[in-house]
């Protein structure tokens, strides 16, 4: 209050008073070599929004922990960045810890409305992409911290499993993870009752298509491409009703659960680890599956079970417990 008052005398005096400093948006393009070629002809030019702190400007020679954050599927990067909206969450939990840090925010959206944050010649190289090209273009045109012990992954249901899969598989690159409302973490199966709904389809069913047949191509597109099958290139997981088990295999080898014990030692190296979900979440079984196997083999981490949903507590649980929590875990100067 004392500086309000300040600032209303001078003010009163005529004088001109600065405004206090925030923090501040960039949207850029950032290319992805790992991207070229994919064969759904995603952009390799891919939006990213950065945010940076209010002292980024005048510390010149000061700088940042980074924290990146994954959306989730069927959305974009600008639409998790209005959700929030995130600056102004960003905003308050600076002002809350008393730290500064970067925010990436880079949109993975595709054809089929999302990455799984996973390398495939159909949808492109977007674990690479985001584990690699990303961090490479951030730490040469800002001034981070350019250590993992002050690298920081988030991310929000598609974006929360890409948090833990791109964790486990780029320890050397990020040091703390948390995954909010988390899903596809369990190994997925298909019925050759659901399969046969999906086989034949044109891209404008798939397109106009329910939720159902549109993750059931994505997750395809992402986990079992086959290049020689166009206009999808992908392996469906039933061949005329009949339940393909190589390509449900290659399901199961994408989900988080059944990878954990090949990236034990992967998680253990971890500064940190957080995962919530919401009581009434419809991804809560695959979430609490998650921690009980964190359990099992002795990975230390926080779990929450909230109050909630899939996503109406996001704006406030982003402010008040995920960016409080790098602030936390992630390695600041002088730290």
């Amino acid at each position: 209050m004392l500086v309000g008052r300040i600032a209303v005398m001078f003010a009163g005096m005529g004088l001109l008073v600065a405004a206090p400093a925030s923090a501040r948006v960039e949207k850029i393009a950032v290319h992805g070599p790992s991207l070229e070629g994919n064969l759904e002809g995603n952009s390799a030019d891919r939006i990213v929004y950065v945010l940076v702190p209010p002292s980024y400007d005048t510390a010149k020679a000061r700088r940042y922990p980074v924290v990146y954050f994954l959306h989730g599927y069927q959305t974009k990067a600008e639409g998790i960045m209005g959700w929030g909206p995130m600056e102004q969450r960003y905003e308050a939990a600076m002002k809350a810890t008393g730290r500064e840090w970067i925010v990436v925010v880079p949109d993975s959206f595709t054809k089929q409305s999302g990455s799984m944050y996973s390398d495939s010649v159909t949808v492109g190289n977007f674990e690479t992409f985001t584990a690699h090209d990303l961090v490479a273009y951030i730490d040469s045109h800002y001034r981070t911290i350019a250590k993992r012990e002050s690298r920081g992954l988030a991310g929000h249901s598609m974006g929360g499993y890409g948090t833990l899969r791109l964790g486990m598989k780029h320890p050397d690159v990020f040091s703390a993870l948390y995954a909010m409302d988390p899903c596809c973490l369990r190994p997925r199966g298909i019925t050759g009752e659901e399969g046969r709904k999906y086989e034949g389809a044109t891209p404008e069913q798939v397109d106009k298509g329910d939720f159902g047949i549109r993750t059931n191509y994505a997750v395809a597109a992402a986990w079992s491409p086959d290049p020689n099958k166009p206009p999808f290139f992908v392996d469906l997981g039933t061949n005329d009703g009949k339940v393909d088990d190589l390509v449900v295999a290659k399901w199961a080898a994408n989900a988080p659960i059944a990878m954990l014990p090949q990236y034990v030692l992967a998680l253990k190296s971890m500064t940190a680890i957080g995962l919530d979900t919401g009581d009434k979440d419809f991804v809560r079984a695959d979430d609490e599956a998650m921690h009980a196997e964190l359990q099992r083999f002795h990975i230390a981490h926080d779990f929450e079970l909230f109050e909630g949903d899939h996503g109406n507590r996001f704006p406030e649980r982003l402010e008040k417990v995920t960016f409080p929590f790098f602030a936390k875990h992630l390695a600041f100067e002088g730290k």
